[in-house]
């Protein structure tokens, strides 16, 4: 059963954000991850009102431990870290039986 990675980020300094943005696509796809949402227009409904959306699907978490583990994504890590706060869960993937 897939795994979804779910990110919500606040950016505070979009250059340092979009350098991230440009090289972890890689990094991800390297790991068996594969974007579904990468940003985009948000339509809140209710209180709740996010900047920016990440969705990601892994087969497994060690696919997702191995990518935040890795050195690559070490590298860029604080890129994010710098551009922007975040918010992330993994949710399991539904399966109808």
């Amino acid at each position: 059963m897939s795994l979804f990675m779910i990110i919500q980020s606040k950016i505070k300094d979009a250059e340092k954000y979009n350098q991230y943005i440009d090289q972890v696509l890689p990094i991800v796809e390297k790991y068996g991850g594969y974007y579904h949402v990468r940003g985009g227009i948000i339509r809140a409904f209710g209180s709740w009102k996010p900047e920016r959306m990440i969705v990601i699907e892994f087969q497994t978490e060690d696919q997702i431990q191995n990518w935040l583990k890795s050195p690559e994504y070490s590298a860029v890590a604080p890129l994010r870290e710098e551009g922007a706060d975040t918010e992330a869960i993994i949710v399991e993937g539904y399966h109808k039986n």
